[in-house]
């Protein structure tokens, strides 16, 4: 086990944090989002600056970004920085059209989690369809294109698009050219600060059609409609390769439809506290990361302990930016928390799942207080763990028996 001196806050320090202890782990150029900061500070600050106001008819603008009406707030929702259930609070006042569009939209990220906490690693195959082989046509993001290349240097720069830019990016991967969806999904989750298997892999099978009932085909109209003036300074403006909409593609049957998979009420977790013992200390997850953690907010006096999963992240190779971003989060709650840093697997230094050497010192995370996070992840390490206090995750719509099979339908059985 490491245990690592937590950095001061800022950017700067954060990246010397991980040039120094997770170097191993990530790939790419260690540097920070060029758009974000970590932090609660951060997503406070993005919250309060965010006005719905034109989000109905702006959220789909792609260029120039003066445009665009989207929040920017799904790299704190997705790492617990905000809920889903403040974020609706904090934004229930504005144009009806436009607060009822954005609430439509924390709405899909709330069935992201509902579909994902259900199906779990089945999604890693499309949940509808399945993508059957296609003969490859040229490069998948072929960058001599504008509105390719503009899309492809902000996620890798800014860890970060608009959704209408991920669509054009995922079709033009899996349905254009052909390319294997899961391939293209892992490299979305490899750059977004927001990158989940939940949203991010739903927004690919939608996108290419093996997880809805039909694909989203991506041509010049919608660039022309949504990226004003792109296409002007393009080479291919002449001559464009997406001037027409692309072929259909061809698919097989699932192994198992979503509609077969039945709701497990375990997979929500617990809705109130579950204690077996006193906890000694607050385990983070990087699922909940802010200052309302519930597991933080249960026992505000208790140390903190997060651990950077080694074994995981030496598979994932993600984005430094991804690292640069939790490190300078964890960084500000330390002002304010007495917090160890480790790189390990967590199996092995928290809870019952520690060594023999680990338990006879004084390392933390004997038992540990922890939020229910709702990913298969989550609970096959807090299986062996076994921590001395779950807190409920706090769900904006509290899963239930319906349908996860479209979000249509799952819409119906929640929204009354």
């Amino acid at each position: 086990m490491t245990e690592l001196t937590v950095p001061e806050p800022g950017q700067a320090a954060a990246e010397a944090f991980v040039k120094a202890h997770l170097a191993h782990l990530v790939v790419g150029p260690i540097r920070g989002s060029t758009a974000f900061r970590g932090g609660q500070q951060a997503a406070n600050a993005a919250l309060a600056h965010f006005d719905v106001t034109g989000y109905a008819t702006r959220r789909n603008e792609v260029y120039p970004a003066t445009r665009r009406g989207a929040s920017r707030l799904s790299p704190y929702i997705r790492h617990g920085l905000l809920s889903l259930p403040d974020v609706r609070a904090a934004t229930a006042h504005g144009p009806t059209p436009d607060v009822n569009k954005f609430h439509d939209e924390l709405l899909w990220q709330e069935f992201a989690r509902h579909w994902y906490a259900r199906l779990g690693h089945r999604t890693a195959r499309g949940v509808r369809r399945v993508q059957s082989p296609k003969q490859l046509v040229g490069a998948a993001w072929d960058r001599s294109m504008a509105c390719i290349d503009v899309s492809i240097d902000e996620l890798e720069s800014d860890g970060w698009l608009v959704n209408q830019a991920r669509m054009w990016l995922a079709s033009q991967w899996a349905v254009r050219s052909g390319s294997s969806w899961s391939e293209g999904e892992d490299v979305f989750f490899r750059h977004l600060l927001d990158g989940s298997r939940a949203a991010n892999r739903l927004g690919w099978q939608w996108t290419s059609g093996v997880g809805s009932s039909k694909h989203y085909g991506f041509s010049r109209w919608q660039v022309n409609k949504r990226a004003l003036g792109l296409c002007d300074g393009c080479d291919h403006r002449a001559a464009c390769p997406i001037e027409e909409w692309p072929d259909d593609p061809i698919f097989g049957p699932p192994e198992q439809s979503a509609r077969q998979v039945e709701h497990d009420p375990t997979l929500a977790g617990p809705q109130n506290e579950l204690r077996t013992r006193d906890p000694d200390t607050v385990w983070l997850t990087a699922e909940s990361l802010g200052d309302s953690d519930p597991a933080l907010m249960a026992y505000p006096d208790l140390p903190a302990v997060f651990v950077f999963d080694e074994p995981l992240l030496q598979r994932l190779q993600l984005s430094a930016k991804r690292l640069v971003f939790l490190t300078e989060t964890l960084a500000e709650i330390a002002t304010h928390t007495q917090l160890s840093i480790l790189v390990d697997d967590p199996v092995a230094v928290l809870g019952e799942g520690r060594s023999t050497d680990q338990a006879a010192g004084n390392s933390p995370g004997e038992h540990p207080a922890v939020t229910f996070a709702p990913v298969p992840g989550f609970r096959s390490r807090a299986e062996v763990i076994r921590p001395a206090a779950v807190l409920p995750w706090p769900w904006l719509v509290h899963p239930g028996p319906g349908s996860v099979s479209s979000f249509s339908a799952w819409r119906k059985s929640v929204v009354r």
